[in-house]
């Protein structure tokens, strides 16, 4: 019988058992590839829930910071602009500037007919702004008189309050008064039943249904701006008279050429002049009235309104204007949109709240209603409700902008990938 005998190398063992350490080295190389795998997806995943608030919550700060300097600037009352003229008889006005009388003018007990005159003497820096060269402010009474310039036109204006929530505007115009852009001498004078307004001594306009007598000139008089709000005028001031009588148009006429030629007018003893102001004192912070039982002006330091208005109802800020709704109405609505869509976003990819959406929307409120309180205090600024509730409006605007899917979808992904990158 024939033996056969079969010979393994030395190392047989570790031919057979080869493979499967090749196959344990291969899952320990898989293992190792999907455990870096997860550490990445991990760290990704933490730096978008890390980073990604962080710079939405960026975004969001200088949003809010954006909306209370645009609200509050300049944080303070600046310097009342007001400088006497070189070399002449006038006070200058520069962007905010505003003279106030010492006293209140308090006319005599006077039928509303009363007859009755003014003169001033000016020159707009500019004629197209809307703008309030002097008005009258007597809170017990519900009438407001008012001489304004607006987009070239001069307007005799007279506010009467009706109820509570109605006011009665009425108003004279003259058309393009300042297109020349040169000095006017305006005498407004009224007989109670005509009112008539020359420009430099010649006749420009009357009307009868403009009614003003001499108790209009009543309570404390505000030149250059509103007892209520900021309207200050530009420009230069030389004269201003008012008269409890309705000057002729010979003494019109006479009054502008010596007001003109010599500085002052030649006031007889029989015109009843109430207040005369020269302004030629040429230094100092009061302007005398050449009427010795009337009421002098005074220069503030600072720049101020009257008596600035807290919180002033829509219906009282509304005029029909085109400027009303692009510069009160559109430019607030826009400028909390991407307040409502930065502060939605934030609070929604954040996970944090469970109505990301009202919340928004009641900061936003807060936040307008916060810079409405604070603009009381600053007399370059408006307090008003009409920018509460239009400011609301654009966080409204802007929450629903978010919401939509399609804006979702990318700020998603502009999240990811600026929290990833």
């Amino acid at each position: 019988m024939v033996e056969t005998r079969i010979l393994f190398p030395v190392n047989s063992q570790s031919l057979l058992t080869n493979p499967m350490r090749q196959q344990q080295k291969g899952d320990s190389r898989f293992s190792r590839t999907s455990a870096a795998s997860a550490i990445r997806t991990k760290t990704t995943q933490t730096r978008r829930e890390v980073v990604g608030p962080k710079l939405l919550g960026v975004a969001c700060g200088l949003v809010l910071a954006g909306m209370l300097v645009a609200g509050l600037w300049p944080f303070h009352s600046p310097r009342n602009q007001v400088a006497w003229v070189a070399g002449g008889n006038g006070l200058h006005f520069g962007r905010y500037g505003t003279i106030l009388s010492s006293a209140e003018f308090k006319p005599h007990d006077v039928p509303a007919d009363t007859p009755c005159s003014l003169e001033i003497w000016f020159e707009p820096a500019n004629p197209w702004p809307s703008r309030t060269l002097f008005s009258f402010y007597a809170p017990p009474n519900n009438r407001q008189l008012s001489l304004q310039q607006s987009n070239g036109y001069l307007a005799l204006r007279s506010d009467t309050r009706e109820t509570r929530y109605r006011t009665l505007t009425t108003a004279l115009d003259i058309e393009e008064l300042f297109r020349q852009r040169m000095p006017s001498f305006v005498t407004v004078t009224s007989t109670g039943a005509q009112t008539s307004v020359y420009i430099d001594g010649a006749l420009a306009r009357a009307a009868t249904n403009f009614p003003l007598s001499s108790r209009d000139f009543a309570g404390e008089l505000v030149i250059a701006n509103l007892p209520k709000q900021e309207s200050s005028w530009s420009g230069l001031l030389r004269g201003l008279a008012f008269y409890d009588e309705a000057l002729s148009p010979a003494q019109v006429v006479h009054h502008y050429e010596t007001w003109t030629k010599n500085g002052r007018p030649d006031v007889s003893g029989n015109e009843q002049a109430v207040a005369v102001y020269l302004f030629d004192e040429r230094a100092g912070r009061v302007i005398h009235n050449q009427v010795s039982s009337g009421a002098n002006l005074y220069i503030p330091e600072r720049f101020m309104v009257l008596d600035q208005a807290f919180l002033r109802p829509f219906w009282e800020e509304y005029y029909p204007r085109w400027s009303y709704w692009k510069d009160v109405v559109l430019y607030n609505i826009v400028g909390f949109i991407p307040f409502g869509f930065l502060f939605c976003a934030y609070y929604s990819l954040g996970g944090r709240l469970k109505r990301p959406a009202l919340v928004t929307i009641l900061l936003g409120f807060t936040v307008s209603l916060t810079i409405e309180c604070l603009q009381a205090l600053l007399p370059t600024r408006d307090s008003g409700t009409t920018d509460l509730i239009t400011n609301t409006l654009g966080t409204c605007l802007g929450v629903w902008i978010y919401r939509l899917n399609i804006w979702r979808a990318q700020w998603a992904r502009i999240w990811a990938h600026f929290a990833g990158s």
